[in-house]
């Protein structure tokens, strides 16, 4: 596994996957455009659920390509990640078992959000976040969670309304689910020596 970690540390892939997550961070933002524009300003921040995830990974690349390490956006990316790239590949699934049919869109979403999700755990071991850095993103995935699921600002499935109830029961167990693969990848398991982008962590801390 040398030689996949050494090609996901390497300047070029650093550069590719900022300026990949970075555009579809804005995509992803247009695509809540209508909800945006009808959503209270106290919830603006809970809604955006995908793109807010590549944010903290974009943020995450380009500290690492300055020679920095970002704990608390590191923590932040790999939950949330994880957790809404599982979540729409599902979610579109279900779409397709409820109606027959996806579009090129919803086949779109499936091969992106799948994707956050791989590259967030491929990158686990580059991160440097503690324990502490977890609770926080923790705190902050379950109580988008609460947002969504309690005051209704979840993402606009309408043929999947039905099954509102299911899936945050669904969606408040994939958070757990996250949060401890964030535990085991980022917090347990031993660390690589360099930081993505040839900056040992020795050296990004100087």
């Amino acid at each position: 596994m040398a030689w996949l970690y050494a090609l996901l540390a390497s300047r070029p892939v650093v550069w590719l996957l900022l300026f990949v997550n970075a555009a579809g961070t804005i995509y992803g933002y247009y695509w809540y455009r209508y909800q945006l524009a009808d959503t209270p300003p106290v919830f603006l921040p809970f809604v955006p659920d995908s793109p807010t995830a590549s944010l903290f990974f974009v943020l995450v690349l380009a500290a690492w390509l300055l020679g920095r390490s970002s704990p608390l956006f590191e923590a932040l990316a790999l939950v949330t990640l994880v957790k809404y790239g599982i979540w729409a590949v599902v979610m579109n699934v279900l779409v397709w078992r409820v109606t027959g049919t996806l579009d090129w869109a919803g086949w779109m979403l499936i091969v992106s959000h799948g994707a956050m999700a791989v590259e967030g755990m491929l990158y686990a071991r580059f991160y440097r976040f503690r324990f502490l850095h977890l609770m926080l993103a923790a705190v902050w995935t379950l109580h988008n969670d609460v947002i969504d699921y309690v005051f209704g600002m979840m993402p606009r499935y309408s043929v999947l309304a039905d099954y509102a109830n299911e899936i945050g029961y669904f969606t408040f167990w994939l958070s757990i689910a996250s949060i401890a693969a964030a535990y085991q990848l980022g917090v347990r398991l031993r660390r690589q020596p360099l930081l993505p982008g040839g900056m040992s962590f020795r050296q990004a801390s100087e």
